[in-house]
Order: C-alpha cells, then structure tokens, then sequence
C-alpha cells in the first residue's frame, strides 16, 4: 500500500493547505510536502526491482484491487513502479517540495490556493507514473490538467489567461485524440481483452494474431492508425516540433515555481506514455517507421535550439531548450537498444533537474532586476555571485559536460543510437545541436553575467533575507544532478 499513501497523503496535503490561513500557506505546504518526499524515498531505498514491467520486468509496490464492472471490461485499480516510474516518482516529489519553497517570496496573493493545487497537481503526476490501468491513468492524466490551468491563469503574467487556455486547449485535445488511438487497439483485439490492464494490453498486442482487423482495414493498419493517434496524442505533451506552440507561451507566463513542475515533471508525461505505450506495445510499427520517428527526433533537437538562439528573453531561452532536450530523449527510443533507452529513460531524470535549477535562477534574476531581457542587463556576477554561479553550474549541465548528469544521458542516447537501424546520419546531426545549446547559452551568460555591471531598470540589486532559500534550492538542485549521474543504474 505504499503508493496509496504516497498518493493519499498529498492529496490529503492538498485539502488542509487549501484551508489554512494564507499567511501560513507556504510554510505549511513546505512540511506536508516531506511527507510523500520521505515516503518515495523509502520506496526508492527499499526498491529491488529493474526494466519495463509491461515487457516483462520488475514491478514493485505493486496493488491489484478489481473496482468497476461494465460490459464486458472490467476496472481494477492497478498500480505499481518499475524501473522506468521509480526515478520519475522520486523526481516529482523532489521538485515539488523545491517549488514551493521556491514560491515563498514571489507569491503573495492567495497563497493557500496555489501551494493546494500544486499539491493537488504533485497527487495527479504520482498518479500518472504509477497507475497500470488505462481508465485510471487517463483520470490521472486529465486531472493533472486542470490545477496547472489554474495557476498558470490566476498567478501566471500579463498574458496568462492567454497562456492557460491555449495549453488547456492543446493538451485537452491531444489526450482525445490518444484516447482514441488507445480504444482503437484495444476494440481491435475483440474479447481476448476482458480488462483494459496495460500489462495485459502490452502482452497481447504482441502476440501474432491477436489483433485483428477492423471495418475491412487489415491488422497491421489497424496498428499503425492507433500508433499514429497515440504518437500525436503524447507528442504534444512532449512537446515534439511542430507541437510544440503552447510550450512557450505557457512558460513564459507562468510563475517560476510552476515553470519548474512544468518543463521539470510535466513535459515527462509525454516521454513517459510514448515508451509505456507506443514503444512498448507496438515495437513492430517503431522498426517499420523508424526513420520517419528519428526525423521529428532530429528537427527537434536542432529547430528548438535554434529557436532559442533567436530568443532575448531568458525564460523564452530555456523553455525552448527544453524542446531540443525532450528531442534527444525521443532519439534514444526509437534506437531501440539498451543504451539508447537507458540514455532516454535517464535523459528525462536528467533534464527534470536542470530545467528546474534554470528556471529558478533565471526567477531569481527576475525578482532582483525586474527584467529577464538579455539586453537590459550585464555584469551580474559581482552583485549576484551565488546565483551567477548557479546559473554557470546548470548551463554547464545543459552542454553536457562530463561529471554532469546531462553528458551521461547524452551519451547513452548517442551510442545507442549509432548501434541501431536508423541511420547514423541522424545521430551525426542531433550532435551538432550540442554546439547550437553551447552557442545560444554561453551568448547569454556572456551578455548577463559578465562584463562591466549595468541595469537598464529603475530597481537596484540589494540582498534580501530570501535569497538564503533560493542557495539552498540551487545547490540542492545541482546535488540532485550529480548525484542522479551515479545512480543511472537503477534507471
């Protein structure tokens, strides 16, 4: 029962923040939060299991409880971890408790309601990684929608209710659309199905000649219309180019701490599903379309870092970075090899640290300039010098330096790649998108950070008694990628 009370326990966090007094709200949350952060890392501690379970592997903490007749499917409650959900669990309860922490001094206006729905939406994301059903991870998958709409709406910037609509819209569409790419493959399979069980789904889809053909389409095109419906689905959620609109915008205008579940934990819900779903149970449609994947992996490594290099706010810089890394992990599935999906699996670990440590510095920037526009300011190291040598430590990580958590999970990406079908061209490309990510940040640092100090703004750079947090957050997070280097293993 151990994921029931790391899932009831935020979820009972959620309730009591979201009626405590406001003045109260952030230091509350910040306690409660360590209750599901100690209890994943019990489990991880505890953890004695390794591989996709849907193909065979390791599940732990593993409960199945029959909930809902109808039909002639049934409804369990079905969840468990495996080598693939663990470091994603540990990941979100992490990052979460950062972010509120985080949230301190920039959230001021209705507290108690933000620090509950980013509990709320903390509940929503363990759900999402450890429920085995299909109908209860779709409920998990859509109830983590509507917090995020809220605080990116109520506490995000000037153009947030923009912002939240056009995420809601894209992301709501796109889980209709899986929705029906998933029933496609499971109708296709008439009543050898009896659950919607994603271990048995996995299982029987492939076995030869248990789906069959629907409306006069053949099997292998009933095959390829769910994978495709599935891939488009989860592609937007990624983001993968030319899906990826929504992302910007919606990080832009959302508070840091929430940017930070965002790029963080969030954009992992795509990487995610298309490994549990996609990659896992139609291999034979992945081999077949490999070099069609490995196009949309390509343009996005290289399309998203040459939008950043185009960009002037530094938000906008590392939400578009994002794209390019979310690229490299979608290169590591489609190789199809042990490096190559060990690479993706822990490029998501990877990435959820250093996008959120970015995010935050560049929050800290924010609250003590007022601006994030790489042309209003300079010379930041001799007034910031923490934050400046946060910020160096993250960019370095995003380069894939060595000894960094980012050049482990480019490496196995890399070489998996190259050992597999596709073609090596595309991993010689993808490759060069490193050079574009040293360019775009290495521009910015030199612009904001050094040279001679100037602050094209009315405010003035003073010390102020939450910036203490704000090291601790920082140096936490950088702890957190290197230590998540040593312990690719387990991934």
């Amino acid at each position: 029962m151990w994921i029931e009370a790391l899932i009831l326990s935020t979820l009972v966090a959620s309730g009591i923040v979201l009626l405590a007094p406001n003045r109260y709200a952030g230091k509350l949350a910040a306690a409660l939060s360590l209750a599901p952060l100690a209890l994943s890392g019990i489990m991880w501690l505890n953890y004695d299991a390794a591989g996709n379970a849907l193909l065979g592997g390791d599940m732990a903490y593993e409960t199945t409880t029959r909930w809902v007749e109808f039909a002639s499917y049934g409804l369990n409650w079905h969840v468990g971890v495996d080598g693939i959900s663990m470091p994603l669990i540990v990941l979100t309860t992490i990052l979460t408790t950062l972010a509120i922490v985080s949230a301190w001094t920039p959230i001021d206006t209705r507290q108690s309601q933000f620090y509950g729905l980013v509990l709320f939406l903390q509940a929503g994301l363990l759900g999402v990684f450890t429920a085995l059903d299909f109908f209860v991870w779709f409920i998990f998958w859509e109830v983590v929608l509507v917090p995020m709409y809220f605080l990116i709406a109520i506490w995000g910037g000037p153009r947030r209710k923009y912002a939240a609509i056009k995420f809601f819209v894209y992301t709501n569409i796109a889980s209709l659309i899986m929705f029906v790419g998933f029933l496609t493959l499971v109708f296709s399979m008439g009543p050898s199905v009896r659950a919607i069980d994603l271990t048995q789904v996995a299982q029987l889809v492939r076995t030869p000649g248990v789906v069959e053909g629907i409306a006069g389409f053949s099997p292998n095109t009933v095959k390829l219309f769910a994978f495709t419906l599935m891939f488009l689905g989860f592609a937007v959620k990624v983001p993968i180019v030319p899906f990826h609109t929504w992302l910007p915008d919606a990080h832009v205008e959302a508070p840091t701490p929430v940017s930070v579940l965002l790029a963080g934990v969030l954009l992992k819900m795509g990487t995610y599903a298309l490994l549990r779903f996609n990659f896992t149970m139609l291999p034979g449609v992945v081999r077949d379309y490999a070099a069609l994947i490995a196009v949309f992996a390509v343009v996005s490594v290289i399309y998203g870092a040459l939008l950043a290099l185009a960009q002037q706010d530094l938000k906008r810089i590392v939400a578009y970075s994002s794209i390019s890394s979310m690229g490299y992990v979608i290169l590591g599935l489609v190789a199809y090899t042990t490096h190559g999906v060990g690479g993706a699996t822990f490029q998501m670990l990877s990435h959820g640290f250093i996008s959120g440590l970015m995010f935050m510095v560049v929050g800290v920037i924010y609250n003590e300039t007022h601006t994030r526009m790489v042309g209003d300011m300079s010379g930041m190291a001799d007034r910031m010098p923490w934050t400046v040598g946060i910020f160096v430590a993250a960019a370095f990580g995003y380069m894939g330096l060595p000894l960094m958590s980012g050049f482990a999970g480019e490496v196995l990406v890399f070489l998996g790649s190259f050992d597999s079908t596709i073609s090596p061209l595309f991993t010689a490309v993808a490759m060069f998108g490193i050079v574009i990510v040293a360019g775009y940040l290495l521009w910015a640092m030199q612009r904001t950070l050094f040279g001679p100090f100037d602050l094209e703004t009315e405010y003035e750079i003073r010390p102020r008694p939450s910036t203490t947090w704000h090291r601790w957050w920082c140096c936490c997070s950088v702890w957190s990628g290197w230590v998540s280097t040593l312990t690719s293993s387990t991934v």
